[in-house]
């Protein structure tokens, strides 16, 4: 199923594992982040949760950190919408597609790119941690590296992974991405 926006969605057993995990890498850094944002959405305030509590913060909720808007895909199944015409082109050339009644890829990046930004405006000089939803980080990285957002499909993004972006006036990094291990090495500076 293609989840996108859809509310009362949960995070499962594994879910819970995966986001206690994540926790876990993230008070391995260097410099404890400053604060943890939350997508709206249930299954990734639910994933904030315990990283805020390892960390000792609360989780903020941020709209635009919310996934796609995949408007009325939302909930189809994924076995369905890939025989679609539509679905190579989702792809093959994500940046010239608009979700039938939601948002363009092009839109999600750039309001991903715009809230990441503010984001590292108000903690200058620090980090925060942003629980999102994975079209919206492959797109962040995208940007980030100067990559195409036609070429973003590539990138995988798997649950509770952490992938890393350095965003600042002309010193836009990837530090890792979808990192599943120890993060006490990454450098955020």
């Amino acid at each position: 199923m293609l989840p996108g926006r859809a509310p009362g969605l949960h995070l499962s057993d594994d879910g819970r594992a995966q986001a206690k995990a994540a926790a876990e890498r993230l008070s391995d850094l260097r410099t404890p982040p400053a604060a943890v944002y939350a997508s709206p959405l249930e299954r990734a305030v639910e994933t904030a949760k315990p990283i805020a509590a390892r960390l000792g913060l609360r989780v903020r909720v941020d709209k635009g950190l919310l996934e796609c808007d995949f408007g009325d895909w939302t909930g189809k199944s994924l076995r369905l919408l890939g025989r679609r015409r539509e679905w190579r082109t989702v792809q093959l050339l994500p940046g010239s597609f608009r979700f039938p009644g939601g948002e363009s890829f092009l839109e999600m990046q750039q309001r991903m790119v715009e809230t990441l930004d503010r984001l590292a405006d108000r903690h200058r000089g620090g980090s925060f941690v942003a629980v999102t939803h994975a079209d919206p980080i492959k797109a962040a990285v995208a940007a980030t590296a100067g990559v195409p957002l036609d070429l973003f499909q590539r990138l995988v993004v798997s649950p509770c992974s952490v992938s890393a972006l350095l965003r600042g006036e002309g010193s836009n990094h990837v530090l890792c991405l979808n990192a599943t291990s120890s993060l006490g090495e990454l450098a955020l500076s």
